[in-house]
């Protein structure tokens, strides 16, 4: 026999709910003390009280739970799918009554109007320095999008799909509070055709709530934006590392014809495959080199040479230096296994970073 403290134990139910149900007629216990009141269960009321257990903590209705202890499993498999069947509609009906609340809600406390003009060329340029970035992972759709990260400043653009980040930003007039909106990429590749299309004009975005229009040169664009909370990327942001970075220029036409030319790589397994790596190998003066699987040997030729070795992945580079742009770039390293930062050197507000590859 069993106390009533060893049969909570056993079967997950507390002493208070096992009274309970003793009172209830749901789970009597084999015997009473008479004289001490003392409850003991048998072995075999174990398993009933297990049972209660898991449909007390689906919210099955004690009246059914008493039913369920005594019936054949098919029975209980019946009582729980229509159980689920109430549960379904009674989350269906509170959907639909939340959604009432907030549009009464809405309708006594409209969102804030969030305005920005800007110049349709410089709107161009940052979509231009962050679009490679983008995710195409179904699996994230947070990362489908860029980032409107909008302050009294002006607006910054962020895109990333974890491997990499791309952030630049735009001059532009702010009138409203601060706000983020996550644009689909379909709609942030329609707007640069638009800003394209009238360099010269005036960009005119109005963000209100998930909302967003753009007005160029007569022409509308309206967007609703994705409703996902973006990665923090500031935690990401070379300024806030904390270390001492290393800033190194960079002849980016050389670099880019030796990527495409077959530059050397090494190989790492990945994902349960090989991957090739790029390796960046910065001297004592400053000069980047790309090694192979020579110079990465304990003795091999030139090792001695090499300060630092970032790995990255190579195609990543190449996108990385054609939307930087411009013939001189600057490559900013905390480590071989930190983020590396490519900026170009007239403007530090625009910068993508690298996720290493561990050598």
């Amino acid at each position: 026999m069993r106390s009533i403290g060893e049969l909570a134990r056993a079967s997950g139910l507390t002493v208070s709910a096992l009274r309970f149900y003793d009172a209830a007629g749901v789970l009597v216990p084999a015997r009473v003390d008479p004289v001490t009141g003392y409850r003991w269960y048998a072995d075999d009321q174990v398993a009933p009280a297990r049972l209660v257990a898991g449909l007390r903590r689906i919210g099955l209705p004690v009246a059914e739970i008493a039913r369920a202890v005594r019936a054949e499993p098919p029975v209980v498999h019946r009582l729980i799918e229509a159980h689920l069947g109430r549960l379904a509609d009674g989350l269906a009906e509170a959907r639909h009554e939340a959604s009432r609340i907030r549009r009464l809600l809405a309708a006594d406390h409209p969102p804030p109007v969030t305005r920005l003009v800007l110049a349709g060329q410089e709107l161009s340029a940052a979509v231009d320095a962050v679009r490679f970035a983008v995710g195409a992972d179904p699996a994230l759709p947070v990362l489908a999008g860029v980032l409107l990260d909008v302050t009294d400043e002006g607006v910054r653009l962020v895109a990333t799909d974890r491997h990499r980040m791309a952030v630049a930003t735009a001059d532009a007039v702010v009138r409203g509070p601060a706000v983020r909106a996550l644009l689909p990429v379909a709609a942030v590749d329609r707007l640069r055709r638009l800003s394209d299309a009238a360099p010269t004009d005036e960009v005119r975005l109005t963000l209100v709530g998930r909302q967003v229009v753009a007005d160029v040169a007569g022409r509308r664009l309206r967007v609703t934006t994705l409703p996902y909370d973006f990665p923090d990327y500031r935690a990401l942001l070379p300024a806030t590392t904390g270390a001492p970075i290393r800033r190194v220029p960079v002849d980016a036409p050389w670099l880019v014809a030796a990527l495409r030319s077959g530059a050397p790589t090494v190989t790492r397994e990945h994902a349960g495959g090989p991957l090739p790596v790029t390796v960046l190998g910065l001297g004592g003066r400053d000069a980047v080199r790309l090694l192979g699987p020579d110079e990465l040997a304990d003795d091999g030729a030139g090792r001695a040479e090499v300060e630092l070795r970032v790995g990255v992945n190579g195609g990543y580079l190449l996108d990385a230096l054609h939307a930087a742009g411009g013939p001189r770039l600057v490559l900013e390293l905390d480590g071989p296994v930190t983020p590396l930062a490519i900026r170009r050197p007239d403007d530090s507000a625009a910068f993508s970073i690298l996720m290493p590859i561990r050598l």
